[in-house]
C-alpha cells in the first residue's frame, strides 16, 4: 500500500437511474442484469476515485435482492470503499428504490464487490490506505475483513478440490 490514505467520503458515489420499460422484465420489474450493471459502474467509480487508477472488477461476493424495483421508480445506488487490502479493495453498494408518486423509499439491494487497481501496463498496483472516520465506517471495515477471510478460505478450498 502507498503511504497516502483517504477517507471513505473521499470516494463515495451516489448514482440515480430512472427505470424505463427497456430496463424491465415481463412483470415490469427491473432486470437483475441491468441492476448488476449499474452496481458495477457505481462501485468501479468509487474504487477508481479512491485509488486514482483504473480499477477492474475481480469478484462479486454477494448480491442480495431484497425488494423488487418497478418500472417508473428511481434507483439510487450508494457506493463506498469498505476496506483496502493491498492491490484490491472491497466496495459496498446499497441500492434504494424510490416511488416518485408516493415518496416511499425502500432498501432494494446490497452488493459487495472486489476491485483491483491496475497500472498503465495492466498489472495490479497498491492502493492508498483507507481511513475509517466513524463507528459505521469502522464496522464496515471490520465486516469487509471478515468477508475477505471467507473469500480466501473458499478460494483455498476450491483450489484443493
Amino acid at each position: 500500500m502507498t503511504e497516502e490514505s483517504f477517507s471513505v467520503k473521499h470516494s463515495q458515489v451516489e448514482m440515480t437511474q430512472l427505470v424505463l420499460p427497456n430496463d424491465t422484465n415481463q412483470l415490469g420489474n427491473l432486470l437483475g442484469g441491468q441492476l448488476m450493471h449499474w452496481i458495477d459502474l457505481a462501485a468501479a467509480i468509487a474504487a477508481s476515485r479512491h485509488s486514482k487508477r483504473v480499477c477492474v472488477t475481480a469478484s462479486v461476493d454477494e448480491l442480495n435482492f431484497i425488494h423488487p424495483i418497478k418500472q417508473g421508480e428511481v434507483v439510487i445506488l450508494r457506493a463506498s470503499v469498505n476496506c483496502v487490502f493491498r492491490t484490491s479493495m472491497e466496495v459496498g453498494v446499497t441500492v434504494l428504490c424510490e416511488n416518485l408518486l408516493t415518496g416511499t423509499v425502500l432498501h432494494a439491494n446490497t452488493a459487495y464487490l472486489t476491485f483491483v487497481s491496475i497500472d498503465d501496463n495492466g498489472a495490479p498496483v497498491a492502493s492508498p490506505r483507507l481511513r475509517p472516520e466513524n463507528s459505521d465506517e469502522q464496522r464496515r471495515y471490520a465486516d469487509a475483513m471478515r468477508r475477505r477471510e471467507e473469500r480466501l478460505r473458499r478460494r483455498s478450498k476450491t483450489m484443493h478440490e
